[in-house]
């Protein structure tokens, strides 16, 4: 039993321009009707993508493509090695959760992830500022990966976390581009 494989050139359904997918890219924008297109089982499917003012004064030395979640962590149990059970304050109130949508190292992922969850940096939409590049996590996987970063969060405290669990209330995620100079994101 011999199996084919059928290559499928993907288009834009908004104006049937071929899409410059590169291997394991799932996420792009339009050259030339700028409208941004993610990838699923089946077909290619339309998609917000948000490109986020840097500071003012600010040099953009390259853009990466983020999945932000909105939502809520409730945890059920923690426990640490010093008695301390109460989760960190930050948890009190909604959150946006930054999971980088690029092939990133875990621990890169964990830090960059922590960072921007704590900080809350600001996302202020601006002008497309070029091309989507590098998108290559599905949104249901950057899902997993905020659990990763509240963990990180929680055992980066001085309390010698012990165990803990929790539930996530997630919104379906947005695409965002964030700007960097160097290692820093800019937001």
């Amino acid at each position: 039993m011999s199996t084919s494989v059928e290559l499928v050139l993907l288009k834009c359904p908004q104006c049937s321009t071929p899409v410059p997918a590169e291997e394991d890219e799932v996420a792009w924008v339009c050259a030339t009707c700028g409208q941004g297109l993610q990838l699923t089982e089946d077909a290619l499917r339309l998609l917000p993508v948000h490109w986020a003012t840097p500071k003012a004064g600010t040099h953009v030395e390259r853009w990466r493509p983020f999945w932000v979640f909105a939502g809520t962590v409730k945890f059920t149990a923690r426990e640490s090695y010093t008695g301390h059970t109460e989760p960190e304050a930050l948890w009190n109130s909604p959150r946006r959760f930054y999971v980088p949508a690029y092939t990133s190292p875990l621990a890169q992922l964990q830090s960059l992830g922590a960072d921007l969850t704590q900080r809350q940096a600001p996302l202020q939409a601006g002008p497309a500022a070029g091309a989507l590049q590098g998108c290559t996590v599905f949104p249901a996987d950057a899902w997993h990966a905020v659990e990763f970063i509240v963990l990180t969060i929680e055992a980066a405290r001085p309390d010698k976390l012990r165990s803990v669990q929790f539930d996530l209330n997630l919104a379906p995620p947005e695409l965002w581009m964030l700007p960097f100079s160097g290692a820093q994101v800019l937001p």
